[in-house]
């Protein structure tokens, strides 16, 4: 299976301090990954270098067949789509939602001189739609509720029918309910054929949408472990990403983690099997 991005030895450093620490890392076409850690792990700093957004320091970076530093980085980050705070910052509050996913075509925030020919208009119309959020197309982007934004930016970041998806806590902010839609409409697009290949990254193994593949672990700017997930995502390796003994319970493909019971408590819950 081809790769749809790969890196090798990378590392990131700014003002002497290694932000990503020799990471390898290579996902195939199909693959759904999620990145795991704690705040400080590096995870946002590794989707800007695969979003091409950022260059190493050292090692190399191959996306979509091109190698970063060797390709016009304009062009290449066209066929990635990235949601992020810093995506979201950027959108005008005035602009309507019906902008805000029609103006990734051009790759701006914020409608000025584009043109947009009717096949671009269409395709607007059919991402709102499929993200449920058609009713907010005439509504500004600054009136909406963080439930609704995070579906926007999603279907922003699909506009352009992307080869490569990056979601940045999509569901940080969110309430129970919005949280579960939410879920509940990555695992169609993870399950989709046209779906493209997808990375999220996330601090908690309770926002691992059913259908998503693989998993990274990382802590201190190093990968702890990678893999599949059902082999990967285990309690020894949350407990040395996230640095305290950790449970891991998982049902209907979804994983709860809580931190482990101690001592006595520990004994007392092992005798009477509670495990609440």
């Amino acid at each position: 299976m081809p790769a749809a991005f790969e890196l090798t030895h990378v590392s990131v450093e700014r003002s002497g301090k290694a932000l990503l620490d020799d990471v390898s890392w290579t996902v195939g076409e199909g693959e759904r990954w999620v990145v795991l850690g704690p705040n400080g792990a590096g995870k946002t700093t590794l989707l800007q270098v695969i979003g091409a957004m950022l260059h190493p320091t050292k090692g190399t970076v191959e996306i979509l067949g091109d190698t970063l530093g060797q390709v016009a980085v304009a062009e290449l980050r066209t066929r990635i789509g990235h949601t992020s705070t810093k995506v979201a910052d950027r959108i005008p509050p005035a602009e309507s939602v019906r902008d805000a996913v029609l103006s990734a075509a051009h790759a701006v925030t914020g409608r000025w001189h584009e043109e947009y020919d009717e096949e671009d208009l269409a395709r607007a119309e059919q991402i709102l739609g499929e993200w449920g959020v058609s009713a907010l197309a005439g509504r500004t982007f600054g009136t909406l509720s963080e439930g609704e934004r995070k579906r926007v930016l999603i279907a922003r970041a699909l506009m352009t029918d992307p080869e490569l998806l990056l979601l940045d806590e999509p569901g940080a902010g969110l309430d129970l309910g919005a949280r579960e839609d939410l879920l509940a409409s990555l695992e169609m697009l993870s399950r989709a054929d046209d779906s493209p290949v997808l990375v999220m990254v996330s601090h908690h193994v309770e926002e691992i949408p059913v259908g998503f593949t693989h998993v990274l672990l990382m802590r201190d700017g190093k990968v702890v472990a990678q893999g599949p997930l059902e082999t990967t995502l285990t309690a020894d390796n949350l407990g040395v990403t996230f640095g305290q003994r950790i449970a891991l319970d998982r049902a209907g493909g979804r994983y709860a983690a809580r931190r482990a019971a101690y001592g006595r408590r520990a004994d007392r819950s092992h005798q009477t099997g509670d495990t609440a």
